[in-house]
């Protein structure tokens, strides 16, 4: 971190002046490499925005790379130290994986662009907190995806639900409604810790915090607890297996029996839904989770992705230029509409207004958050306490207990050497 902090002036007065070793001296040219993740864009807006970007910057080669999740981290630390056969100059990266990347200190500081240019004031805080360390940022905001209600309309309109409910205790009561007979009011596995984050946010609660420099598991706080309490009020209204999480079986699939009135995931699971059960095409509507008021929407998980340069790069400005483009409101707007995603800045909701998966999703981005931001967070989400702590409280132990062993776990992880 001091040596990124060192670095902060060369990178200001690079960013001021515009200078980085980008200039071609056979006149040629220029290569510039971007590293996209398999699915994250379709071929058309990739084509297009190729085009676009070079027609825009004459003399520059855009060569967009897709690249597979399985095993990017290792690719991307061998691009960040210069030890891998490959190099890129801009890559994405999932939003809570930026962490551990800086602490490597192969990245470029983005902070004053952000403020000049991107318009960082109005990025969604679940996707810029993870990005930025100390004040200073090192990842860019691209798009976002968060969970929502998925509910089956024909239910809802059986049991007199003429309107989505609009906070928690509407829900709860709606939910009770739908909860009869073979009929699961809502199916939701006992060890969807992504669900249990958000209502542990909203209750003011956090997952771990950081304190005297040292990282501690925080599920046995009052307000965590509280977070867990509403999680088991709301799971016991269906019949998700306590002691799996929402992949076992995955829950689209149990949706698309027919008799769950709902559940809580990405809008483009009602895609799978209605492949397994064409029936349902037309039946599926979607709200934002509920919040503890209807003021304002439940807090979600907010995944997605955040762009970074390598600190390695030769060519400084064409990535800056790069991702300026990519976050621009015309290719936000593209981007959104194509793949039904959320746009990186609140100001932006307004672009996904006809999709309705899209759209519900924009509310609960406004609250999003990300995981701690610890390098060592992706080993705690690889060893998960979270998961045997919300089973073990689903089937009877003590919340306190349980949750105390869960922080002492997660504070462990978070404080080990590598």
């Amino acid at each position: 971190m001091r040596l990124l902090a060192a670095c902060t002036a060369l990178a200001a007065v690079t960013a001021l002046t515009g200078c980085s070793q980008s200039a071609d001296p056979a006149g040629g040219s220029r290569k510039v490499t971007l590293w996209l993740m398999k699915g994250s864009a379709s071929e058309d807006f990739i084509g297009k925005f190729t085009a676009a970007f070079e027609k825009e910057h004459p003399g520059i080669d855009l060569n967009v790379r897709i690249q597979e999740w399985t095993g990017i981290g290792d690719k991307v630390n061998a691009v960040l130290d210069g030890t891998g056969k490959e190099s890129a100059d801009v890559i994405e990266v999932g939003n809570t994986q930026v962490a551990k990347y800086i602490e490597t200190g192969g990245l470029e500081e983005l902070t004053l662009e952000g403020l000049r240019t991107w318009g960082s004031k109005d990025w969604l805080k679940g996707l810029a907190e993870p990005a930025t360390i100390d004040g200073a940022l090192y990842g860019v905001p691209w798009y976002a995806a968060n969970r929502v209600v998925i509910y089956h309309k024909d239910l809802f309109a059986s049991a007199g639900i003429k309107t989505p409910p609009k906070n928690r205790q509407e829900w709860i009561q709606a939910t009770q409604k739908l909860d009869k007979g073979d009929q699961q009011g809502i199916y939701l596995a006992g060890q969807n810790w992504y669900v249990l984050a958000g209502f542990v946010w909203d209750e003011g609660g956090e997952l771990a915090v950081e304190t005297g420099g040292r990282w501690v598991g925080a599920l046995d706080d009052d307000k965590a607890l509280a977070g867990m309490d509403f999680y088991k009020q709301l799971q016991a209204l269906g019949d998700g297996p306590r002691g799996a999480d929402e992949e076992t079986p995955p829950q689209s699939q149990v949706f698309a029996r027919g008799g769950v009135a709902q559940i809580i995931a990405p809008p483009g699971q009602a895609a799978e839904i209605e492949a397994a059960n064409p029936a349902l095409k037309g039946k599926l509507g979607f709200f934002p989770i509920p919040g503890k008021t209807s003021d304002k929407p439940g807090a979600v998980f907010t995944g997605g992705s955040d762009l970074i340069i390598p600190a390695r790069t030769g060519q400084r400005k064409a990535a800056v230029d790069v991702i300026t483009a990519l976050v621009s409101e015309e290719w936000q707007t593209e981007l959104a509409r194509t793949m039904s995603y959320v746009p990186n800045k609140t100001t932006l909701a307004h672009v996904v207004e006809g999709n309705e998966g899209a759209a519900n999703m924009a509310p609960g981005a406004a609250q999003g958050r990300a995981t701690p931001t610890s390098a060592l967070w992706a080993e705690v989400e690889a060893k998960n306490p979270i998961k045997p702590y919300m089973t073990a409280v689903l089937t009877g132990r003590d919340p306190r207990q349980a949750a105390k062993a869960a922080s002492e776990q997660i504070g462990k992880i978070l404080s080990s050497d590598r």
